[in-house]
Protein backbone atom coordinates (compact mmCIF):
# COMPACT_ATOMS: atom_id res chain seq x y z
CA UNK A 1 0.00 0.00 0.00
CA UNK A 2 1.36 3.42 -0.94
CA UNK A 3 1.23 6.49 1.30
CA UNK A 4 -1.45 8.03 -0.91
CA UNK A 5 -3.61 4.90 -0.70
CA UNK A 6 -3.21 4.95 3.06
CA UNK A 7 -4.28 8.60 3.23
CA UNK A 8 -7.34 8.05 1.06
CA UNK A 9 -8.45 5.08 3.16
CA UNK A 10 -8.01 7.01 6.43
CA UNK A 11 -10.32 10.04 6.63
CA UNK A 12 -10.70 9.57 10.41
CA UNK A 13 -8.79 7.95 13.26
CA UNK A 14 -11.18 5.01 13.09
CA UNK A 15 -10.43 4.42 9.44
CA UNK A 16 -6.68 4.87 9.93
CA UNK A 17 -6.67 2.16 12.58
CA UNK A 18 -8.80 -0.11 10.41
CA UNK A 19 -6.34 0.38 7.53
CA UNK A 20 -3.36 -0.32 9.81
CA UNK A 21 -5.15 -3.42 11.06
CA UNK A 22 -5.61 -4.70 7.51
CA UNK A 23 -1.89 -4.25 6.86
CA UNK A 24 -1.01 -6.15 10.04
CA UNK A 25 -3.39 -8.99 9.25
CA UNK A 26 -1.82 -9.35 5.81
CA UNK A 27 1.55 -9.82 7.56
CA UNK A 28 0.26 -12.53 9.88
CA UNK A 29 -0.42 -10.52 13.05
CA UNK A 30 -3.05 -11.94 15.40
CA UNK A 31 -5.67 -9.74 17.07
CA UNK A 32 -5.92 -9.70 20.86
CA UNK A 33 -8.73 -8.16 22.89
CA UNK A 34 -8.27 -6.23 26.10
CA UNK A 35 -11.30 -8.08 27.52
CA UNK A 36 -9.85 -11.56 26.91
CA UNK A 37 -7.06 -13.46 28.60
CA UNK A 38 -3.91 -13.29 26.48
CA UNK A 39 -1.84 -16.26 25.40
CA UNK A 40 1.29 -15.05 23.63
CA UNK A 41 4.52 -16.78 22.68
CA UNK A 42 8.07 -15.93 21.68
CA UNK A 43 8.22 -15.31 17.98
CA UNK A 44 4.52 -14.34 17.95
CA UNK A 45 2.99 -11.31 16.22
CA UNK A 46 0.01 -9.57 17.81
CA UNK A 47 -2.00 -6.36 17.94
CA UNK A 48 -4.69 -4.85 20.16
CA UNK A 49 -7.05 -1.89 19.63
CA UNK A 50 -8.69 0.53 22.04
CA UNK A 51 -11.81 2.47 21.02
CA UNK A 52 -11.11 1.37 17.42
CA UNK A 53 -9.10 4.60 17.09
CA UNK A 54 -5.79 3.57 18.72
CA UNK A 55 -3.76 0.46 18.01
CA UNK A 56 -0.64 -1.19 19.41
CA UNK A 57 1.12 -4.02 17.54
CA UNK A 58 4.06 -6.03 18.82
CA UNK A 59 6.33 -8.87 17.83
CA UNK A 60 8.14 -10.90 20.49
CA UNK A 61 11.72 -11.81 19.70
CA UNK A 62 12.21 -15.56 19.40
CA UNK A 63 15.70 -15.35 20.97
CA UNK A 64 14.91 -12.89 23.75
CA UNK A 65 16.69 -13.68 27.04
CA UNK A 66 15.23 -10.81 29.08
CA UNK A 67 12.45 -8.39 28.15
CA UNK A 68 13.09 -4.97 26.66
CA UNK A 69 11.05 -2.86 24.26
CA UNK A 70 11.75 -0.87 21.11
CA UNK A 71 8.73 1.36 20.49
CA UNK A 72 7.75 3.66 17.61
CA UNK A 73 4.69 5.80 18.32
CA UNK A 74 2.63 8.17 16.15
CA UNK A 75 -0.94 9.48 16.16
CA UNK A 76 -4.03 8.80 14.08
CA UNK A 77 -5.97 12.06 14.48
CA UNK A 78 -5.86 15.44 12.73
CA UNK A 79 -7.73 18.73 13.25
CA UNK A 80 -11.23 18.65 11.80
CA UNK A 81 -14.87 19.43 12.55
CA UNK A 82 -17.22 17.05 14.37
CA UNK A 83 -21.00 17.00 13.95
CA UNK A 84 -22.88 17.64 17.19
CA UNK A 85 -25.65 15.33 18.47
CA UNK A 86 -28.36 17.72 17.28
CA UNK A 87 -26.58 18.03 14.01
CA UNK A 88 -28.61 20.30 11.73
CA UNK A 89 -29.41 24.01 11.57
CA UNK A 90 -32.09 25.38 9.27
CA UNK A 91 -31.68 28.91 7.90
CA UNK A 92 -34.74 30.83 6.61
CA UNK A 93 -36.53 27.53 5.88
CA UNK A 94 -34.20 27.16 2.90
CA UNK A 95 -30.70 26.00 3.82
CA UNK A 96 -29.76 23.10 6.06
CA UNK A 97 -26.34 23.40 7.68
CA UNK A 98 -24.46 20.83 9.74
CA UNK A 99 -23.97 21.96 13.33
CA UNK A 100 -20.27 21.25 13.92
CA UNK A 101 -17.57 22.10 16.44
CA UNK A 102 -13.85 22.22 15.93
CA UNK A 103 -11.62 19.28 16.87
CA UNK A 104 -8.04 20.40 17.44
CA UNK A 105 -6.34 23.54 16.17
CA UNK A 106 -6.98 23.82 12.44
CA UNK A 107 -6.19 26.65 10.02
CA UNK A 108 -9.81 27.63 9.45
CA UNK A 109 -9.35 29.50 6.17
CA UNK A 110 -8.10 26.36 4.41
CA UNK A 111 -11.48 24.63 4.82
CA UNK A 112 -13.44 27.10 2.67
CA UNK A 113 -14.73 26.46 -0.85
CA UNK A 114 -13.55 22.89 -1.34
CA UNK A 115 -15.46 19.59 -1.57
CA UNK A 116 -15.96 17.94 1.81
CA UNK A 117 -17.69 14.85 3.14
CA UNK A 118 -18.33 12.92 6.35
CA UNK A 119 -16.78 9.82 7.88
CA UNK A 120 -16.64 8.32 11.34
CA UNK A 121 -18.47 5.86 13.56
CA UNK A 122 -22.13 5.32 14.35
CA UNK A 123 -23.58 3.14 17.09
CA UNK A 124 -26.56 1.03 16.07
CA UNK A 125 -28.56 -1.65 17.86
CA UNK A 126 -28.20 -5.12 16.35
CA UNK A 127 -29.84 -8.16 17.95
CA UNK A 128 -30.16 -6.34 21.24
CA UNK A 129 -26.50 -5.25 21.34
CA UNK A 130 -24.87 -1.87 20.75
CA UNK A 131 -22.51 -2.16 17.77
CA UNK A 132 -20.10 0.41 16.35
CA UNK A 133 -20.22 0.74 12.56
CA UNK A 134 -17.70 2.77 10.56
CA UNK A 135 -18.88 4.84 7.63
CA UNK A 136 -17.34 6.98 4.92
CA UNK A 137 -19.74 8.84 2.65
CA UNK A 138 -17.53 8.62 -0.41
CA UNK A 139 -18.91 11.51 -2.44
CA UNK A 140 -18.78 15.31 -2.45
CA UNK A 141 -21.37 16.13 0.17
CA UNK A 142 -20.59 19.44 1.90
CA UNK A 143 -19.07 22.86 1.32
CA UNK A 144 -18.17 25.76 3.62
CA UNK A 145 -18.77 28.79 1.38
CA UNK A 146 -16.73 31.96 1.81
CA UNK A 147 -18.46 35.28 2.25
CA UNK A 148 -18.03 37.24 -0.98
CA UNK A 149 -15.51 40.07 -0.89
CA UNK A 150 -18.32 42.47 -1.83
CA UNK A 151 -19.90 41.73 1.57
CA UNK A 152 -16.63 41.90 3.48
CA UNK A 153 -14.22 44.35 1.87
CA UNK A 154 -11.62 43.80 4.60
CA UNK A 155 -11.35 40.04 4.15
CA UNK A 156 -7.79 40.30 2.80
CA UNK A 157 -6.71 42.40 5.76
CA UNK A 158 -7.05 39.46 8.15
CA UNK A 159 -10.01 37.54 9.52
CA UNK A 160 -10.87 36.06 12.90
CA UNK A 161 -13.14 33.16 12.02
CA UNK A 162 -15.96 32.19 14.35
CA UNK A 163 -16.44 28.41 14.26
CA UNK A 164 -20.15 28.68 15.15
CA UNK A 165 -20.85 31.22 12.41
CA UNK A 166 -18.24 31.15 9.65
CA UNK A 167 -17.22 27.48 9.61
CA UNK A 168 -20.60 25.72 9.43
CA UNK A 169 -20.91 23.47 6.33
CA UNK A 170 -23.79 23.78 3.88
CA UNK A 171 -25.45 20.36 3.59
CA UNK A 172 -28.65 20.64 1.60
CA UNK A 173 -31.07 23.23 0.24
CA UNK A 174 -34.40 22.41 1.83
CA UNK A 175 -35.83 20.53 4.77
CA UNK A 176 -39.29 19.01 5.06
CA UNK A 177 -39.04 18.82 8.84
CA UNK A 178 -37.20 15.51 8.95
CA UNK A 179 -33.51 15.14 9.81
CA UNK A 180 -31.66 14.91 6.50
CA UNK A 181 -28.32 14.20 8.20
CA UNK A 182 -29.64 11.08 9.93
CA UNK A 183 -31.41 10.07 6.71
CA UNK A 184 -28.17 10.22 4.71
CA UNK A 185 -26.29 8.38 7.46
CA UNK A 186 -28.94 5.65 7.64
CA UNK A 187 -28.80 5.23 3.88
CA UNK A 188 -25.02 4.88 4.01
CA UNK A 189 -25.20 2.26 6.77
CA UNK A 190 -28.21 0.42 5.34
CA UNK A 191 -30.27 0.75 8.53
CA UNK A 192 -33.44 2.52 9.60
CA UNK A 193 -33.04 6.04 10.96
CA UNK A 194 -34.34 5.00 14.39
CA UNK A 195 -31.67 2.30 14.60
CA UNK A 196 -28.90 4.92 14.76
CA UNK A 197 -28.46 5.70 18.46
CA UNK A 198 -25.40 7.94 18.28
CA UNK A 199 -22.61 9.04 15.97
CA UNK A 200 -19.10 10.46 15.82
CA UNK A 201 -19.12 12.07 12.38
CA UNK A 202 -16.15 14.14 11.17
CA UNK A 203 -15.82 16.46 8.20
CA UNK A 204 -12.93 15.61 5.89
CA UNK A 205 -11.37 17.10 2.79
CA UNK A 206 -12.20 15.29 -0.46
CA UNK A 207 -9.23 16.62 -2.44
CA UNK A 208 -6.96 13.71 -3.38
CA UNK A 209 -3.23 13.75 -2.55
CA UNK A 210 -0.90 14.81 -5.37
CA UNK A 211 2.76 14.89 -6.35
CA UNK A 212 3.91 18.24 -7.68
CA UNK A 213 6.91 20.56 -8.21
CA UNK A 214 9.36 21.09 -11.08
CA UNK A 215 11.05 17.78 -10.23
CA UNK A 216 8.00 16.13 -8.60
CA UNK A 217 9.70 16.73 -5.29
CA UNK A 218 6.65 17.69 -3.19
CA UNK A 219 3.51 15.93 -2.06
CA UNK A 220 0.31 17.47 -0.76
CA UNK A 221 -2.70 15.91 0.88
CA UNK A 222 -5.06 15.80 3.82
CA UNK A 223 -3.82 14.55 7.25
CA UNK A 224 -0.13 14.30 6.43
CA UNK A 225 0.26 15.31 10.09
CA UNK A 226 0.52 12.64 11.35
CA UNK A 227 -0.49 9.88 8.95
CA UNK A 228 2.78 10.28 7.03
CA UNK A 229 4.66 9.17 10.15
CA UNK A 230 2.00 6.59 11.09
CA UNK A 231 2.46 5.00 7.67
CA UNK A 232 6.26 5.22 7.65
CA UNK A 233 6.70 3.86 11.17
CA UNK A 234 4.29 0.99 10.42
CA UNK A 235 6.28 -0.06 7.38
CA UNK A 236 9.58 0.30 9.24
CA UNK A 237 8.10 -1.85 12.01
CA UNK A 238 6.98 -4.60 9.65
CA UNK A 239 10.27 -4.51 7.74
CA UNK A 240 12.59 -4.82 10.75
CA UNK A 241 13.89 -8.15 12.03
CA UNK A 242 14.35 -7.98 15.79
CA UNK A 243 14.87 -11.37 17.48
CA UNK A 244 16.22 -10.40 20.90
CA UNK A 245 13.62 -7.92 22.20
CA UNK A 246 9.94 -6.93 21.88
CA UNK A 247 9.28 -4.75 18.84
CA UNK A 248 6.31 -2.39 19.39
CA UNK A 249 4.31 -0.13 17.08
CA UNK A 250 1.79 2.31 18.59
CA UNK A 251 -0.63 4.71 16.93
CA UNK A 252 -2.65 6.80 19.40
CA UNK A 253 -5.78 8.89 18.96
CA UNK A 254 -6.44 12.37 20.35
CA UNK A 255 -2.94 13.86 20.21
CA UNK A 256 -4.42 17.01 18.67
CA UNK A 257 -6.55 17.63 21.77
CA UNK A 258 -3.94 16.81 24.42
CA UNK A 259 -3.85 12.99 24.53
CA UNK A 260 -5.82 12.89 27.82
CA UNK A 261 -8.37 10.25 26.82
CA UNK A 262 -8.60 6.50 27.49
CA UNK A 263 -7.13 5.86 24.03
CA UNK A 264 -4.62 8.71 23.97
CA UNK A 265 -0.88 8.64 24.63
CA UNK A 266 -1.62 10.00 28.11
CA UNK A 267 -3.75 6.95 28.95
CA UNK A 268 -2.77 3.58 30.39
CA UNK A 269 -2.98 1.88 26.98
CA UNK A 270 0.73 1.49 26.28
CA UNK A 271 1.53 0.66 29.91
CA UNK A 272 -1.23 -1.96 30.03
CA UNK A 273 0.02 -3.66 26.88
CA UNK A 274 3.67 -3.73 27.97
CA UNK A 275 2.74 -5.06 31.42
CA UNK A 276 0.60 -7.83 29.92
CA UNK A 277 3.37 -8.81 27.51
CA UNK A 278 5.82 -9.09 30.40
CA UNK A 279 3.45 -11.09 32.59
CA UNK A 280 2.37 -13.43 29.80
CA UNK A 281 5.98 -14.30 29.06
CA UNK A 282 6.40 -15.43 32.66
CA UNK A 283 8.25 -12.41 34.04
CA UNK A 284 7.42 -10.54 37.23
CA UNK A 285 6.89 -6.92 38.23
CA UNK A 286 10.58 -6.41 38.95
CA UNK A 287 11.42 -7.69 35.45
CA UNK A 288 8.93 -5.22 33.95
CA UNK A 289 10.59 -2.23 35.60
CA UNK A 290 14.01 -3.49 34.53
CA UNK A 291 12.69 -3.88 30.98
CA UNK A 292 11.56 -0.24 30.90
CA UNK A 293 15.04 0.91 31.91
CA UNK A 294 16.45 -1.00 28.92
CA UNK A 295 13.86 0.33 26.46
CA UNK A 296 13.58 3.33 24.16
CA UNK A 297 10.77 4.95 22.16
CA UNK A 298 10.60 7.05 19.00
CA UNK A 299 7.77 9.59 19.05
CA UNK A 300 7.19 10.25 15.35
CA UNK A 301 5.28 13.41 14.46
CA UNK A 302 5.88 15.90 11.69
CA UNK A 303 7.94 19.08 12.07
CA UNK A 304 7.80 22.60 10.62
CA UNK A 305 9.86 23.11 7.47
CA UNK A 306 11.29 26.53 6.67
CA UNK A 307 8.48 28.44 4.96
CA UNK A 308 9.57 29.97 1.64
CA UNK A 309 7.66 33.19 2.30
CA UNK A 310 8.43 33.39 6.01
CA UNK A 311 11.93 32.02 6.70
CA UNK A 312 12.12 34.36 9.70
CA UNK A 313 9.62 32.14 11.57
CA UNK A 314 12.19 29.41 12.17
CA UNK A 315 15.46 29.29 14.09
CA UNK A 316 18.41 30.60 12.10
CA UNK A 317 20.46 27.41 12.57
CA UNK A 318 18.14 24.64 13.82
CA UNK A 319 15.76 24.75 10.87
CA UNK A 320 14.71 21.94 8.55
CA UNK A 321 13.73 21.42 4.92
CA UNK A 322 11.56 18.98 3.03
CA UNK A 323 13.44 16.12 1.36
CA UNK A 324 16.46 16.60 3.65
CA UNK A 325 15.68 13.56 5.78
CA UNK A 326 14.34 12.79 9.21
CA UNK A 327 14.07 15.56 11.80
CA UNK A 328 15.15 15.25 15.43
CA UNK A 329 13.32 17.75 17.65
CA UNK A 330 14.63 19.29 20.88
CA UNK A 331 13.27 21.87 23.32
CA UNK A 332 14.85 23.31 26.47
CA UNK A 333 11.46 23.37 28.23
CA UNK A 334 10.83 19.70 27.38
CA UNK A 335 7.99 20.19 24.91
CA UNK A 336 9.97 17.49 23.10
CA UNK A 337 11.42 14.53 24.99
CA UNK A 338 14.77 14.23 23.19
CA UNK A 339 17.86 14.22 25.41
CA UNK A 340 21.57 13.97 24.54
CA UNK A 341 21.58 10.17 24.61
CA UNK A 342 18.59 9.93 22.27
CA UNK A 343 20.07 12.52 19.92
CA UNK A 344 23.36 10.61 19.83
CA UNK A 345 21.52 7.40 18.99
CA UNK A 346 19.74 9.08 16.08
CA UNK A 347 22.98 10.47 14.71
CA UNK A 348 24.60 7.05 14.99
CA UNK A 349 21.75 5.24 13.23
CA UNK A 350 21.67 7.84 10.46
CA UNK A 351 25.45 7.76 9.92
CA UNK A 352 25.70 3.97 9.88
CA UNK A 353 22.87 3.63 7.35
CA UNK A 354 23.47 6.74 5.21
CA UNK A 355 20.09 8.23 6.11
CA UNK A 356 19.92 12.06 5.95
CA UNK A 357 19.19 13.70 9.30
CA UNK A 358 18.48 17.27 10.42
CA UNK A 359 17.69 19.05 13.66
CA UNK A 360 14.81 21.27 14.73
CA UNK A 361 14.41 23.73 17.59
CA UNK A 362 11.91 26.57 17.91
CA UNK A 363 12.92 30.20 17.81
CA UNK A 364 13.80 31.20 21.37
CA UNK A 365 11.26 34.03 21.33
CA UNK A 366 8.30 31.92 20.20
CA UNK A 367 6.53 29.02 21.86
CA UNK A 368 6.24 25.97 19.62
CA UNK A 369 3.96 22.99 19.64
CA UNK A 370 4.46 19.69 21.42
CA UNK A 371 3.60 16.09 20.68
CA UNK A 372 2.92 12.76 22.37
CA UNK A 373 6.49 11.80 23.30
CA UNK A 374 6.80 13.52 26.67
CA UNK A 375 3.18 12.64 27.53
CA UNK A 376 3.59 8.92 26.87
CA UNK A 377 6.96 8.76 28.63
CA UNK A 378 5.37 10.12 31.82
CA UNK A 379 3.09 7.06 31.88
CA UNK A 380 5.68 4.56 30.63
CA UNK A 381 9.06 5.97 31.72
CA UNK A 382 11.25 4.90 28.83
CA UNK A 383 13.85 7.10 27.17
CA UNK A 384 12.07 8.90 24.32
CA UNK A 385 13.24 10.76 21.22
CA UNK A 386 10.96 13.11 19.29
CA UNK A 387 11.48 12.85 15.54
CA UNK A 388 9.42 13.65 12.46
CA UNK A 389 9.38 14.76 8.85
CA UNK A 390 9.50 18.35 7.61
CA UNK A 391 6.29 19.81 6.22
CA UNK A 392 4.56 23.07 5.35
CA UNK A 393 1.08 24.27 6.33
CA UNK A 394 0.73 22.02 9.37
CA UNK A 395 -2.94 21.78 10.44
CA UNK A 396 -4.15 23.01 7.08
CA UNK A 397 -6.93 21.06 5.36
CA UNK A 398 -4.29 20.32 2.70
CA UNK A 399 -0.68 20.02 3.84
CA UNK A 400 2.63 19.77 1.96
CA UNK A 401 5.69 17.57 2.55
CA UNK A 402 8.70 16.14 0.74
CA UNK A 403 8.24 13.32 -1.75
CA UNK A 404 11.41 11.50 -0.62
CA UNK A 405 11.11 11.79 3.16
CA UNK A 406 8.64 8.96 3.76
CA UNK A 407 11.20 6.42 2.57
CA UNK A 408 13.84 7.97 4.82
CA UNK A 409 11.54 7.50 7.82
CA UNK A 410 10.75 3.90 6.88
CA UNK A 411 14.46 3.09 6.69
CA UNK A 412 15.28 4.97 9.89
CA UNK A 413 12.50 3.29 11.88
CA UNK A 414 13.57 -0.13 10.61
CA UNK A 415 17.17 0.47 11.69
CA UNK A 416 16.03 1.84 15.06
CA UNK A 417 14.34 -1.46 15.87
CA UNK A 418 17.57 -3.31 15.10
CA UNK A 419 19.92 -0.83 16.82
Amino acid sequence: MTLFEFLEKSPTSFHAVMTIEQELLSEGYEELSESDAWIINRGGRYYVKRNDSSIIAFEIGAKMDEPSFRIAASHSDSPSFMVKENGTITVKDRYVLLNTEGYGGMICSTWFDRPLSLAGRAVVKENGRLVGRLFNIDRDLLMIPSLAIHMNRKVNEGMAYNKQIDMVPLFTEKSDGSNPFVAVLAGELGVREDEILSHEAYVYNRMKPVVWGADNEFISGFRLDDLQCAYASLHGFMKAECSDRVKVYACFDNEEVGSSTRQGAGSSFLRDVLERITENLGYGKEDYHRALSLSIMLSEDNAHAVHPNHPEKTDVANCVYMNDGIVVKQNANKKYATDAFGLAMCKDIAKKNNIPIQFFANRSDEAGGSTLGNIASCIVPVRTVDIGLAQLAMHSAYETAGAHDTDYMIDFTCEFYKY
